[in-house]
């Protein structure tokens, strides 16, 4: 089948490494101009650069539009209708926000189309095929389209799973909430060890095999079981004193309250006492 991938991003250089070891390898990238679709395609090692999306869109019998959210519906209308006869064609989008209705102009013109969505961060160009190794994709749209995408998803390694139509905006936040605010979180917590007297660069070091540790912790017992420190162990006096250390800090100190008030809906759920509970959520509202 003849593969397509308009942008040639992190996103876009890394699926076409990854597809370059199946039988859907790229045989053409395009992006905004033909110097950066000849960099994609020189990252991605198959196929060609194609002049303009438009010419890339007519030759493909799969599409993958690897574009930003704010473009992505006026580029699939723009393409739909230079692309001539969609019949028999598939088309994915990666978006992790849009769902598959925005690719209606090709669904229209005959075209298969879903959305296809790695949960993962790709914070670099051309990244390794074992950037889908294991993770999960998530599919949602036409079933024709659907069913095509899972044989794909299963080839670059990864597991296959299908989302409703109209979930997109809360699967994404979700998403964010577990990637790109975690990330947040660790600079945050990096930000209070350098206030504490320890250099950006240690500090990250010294809360990496933390966080490393904790995610483990989670793939083997799940995230309620996971659960560890003061809020878990119902120490009042201990929060209480971290609330006072973060009063000079207050997007840090919006955040403890918040996700400590989280946690103690967990910490709840593993048998923490009513009174306790009840104890820290007075603490963690007025402290």
């Amino acid at each position: 089948m003849r593969t397509a991938i308009i942008g040639a991003g992190r996103l876009g250089t890394t699926l076409g490494r990854a597809l370059a070891r199946t039988e859907f390898a790229v045989r053409l990238v395009s992006d905004r101009n033909i110097r950066l679709a000849s960099q994609g395609r020189r990252l991605i090692g198959t196929g060609r650069a194609a002049d303009g999306n438009a010419a890339a869109a007519r030759e493909a019998d799969v599409l993958f539009l690897c574009l930003a959210d704010d473009i992505l519906e006026r580029e699939a209308s723009r393409l739909a209708r230079a692309g001539g006869n969609w019949k028999g064609k598939t088309v994915f989008h990666c978006s992790g926000i849009q769902g598959s209705k925005v690719l209606e102009p090709f669904r229209r013109r005959g075209a298969a189309v879903a959305s296809f969505h790695p949960v993962q961060s790709f914070p670099r160009k051309g990244m390794p095929s074992s950037a889908f190794k294991d993770i999960f994709i998530t599919l949602e749209g036409d079933s024709k389209a659907c069913r095509l995408g899972r044989k794909i998803i299963l080839k670059l390694g990864a597991h296959p799973a299908t989302i409703p139509a109209g979930t997109k905006a809360l699967y994404h936040a979700a998403c964010c909430l577990a990637s790109n605010h975690f990330v947040v979180l660790l600079s945050m917590a990096a930000g209070l060890l350098k206030k504490a007297g320890i250099s950006r660069k240690k500090a990250e070091q010294l809360l990496l095999p933390l966080s490393l540790g904790t995610l483990h912790n989670v793939k083997i017992l799940g995230a309620t079981q996971a659960l560890t420190g003061p809020v878990m162990r119902g120490d009042l006096k201990s929060v209480a004193r971290h609330l006072r250390a973060l009063r000079p800090y207050p997007p840090c100190l919006a955040a403890y309250r918040l996700l400590s008030r989280e946690a103690l809906r967990l910490a709840e759920k593993k048998g923490l006492p009513a009174p306790t509970v009840k104890a820290l959520n007075q603490l963690l509202r007025a402290g």
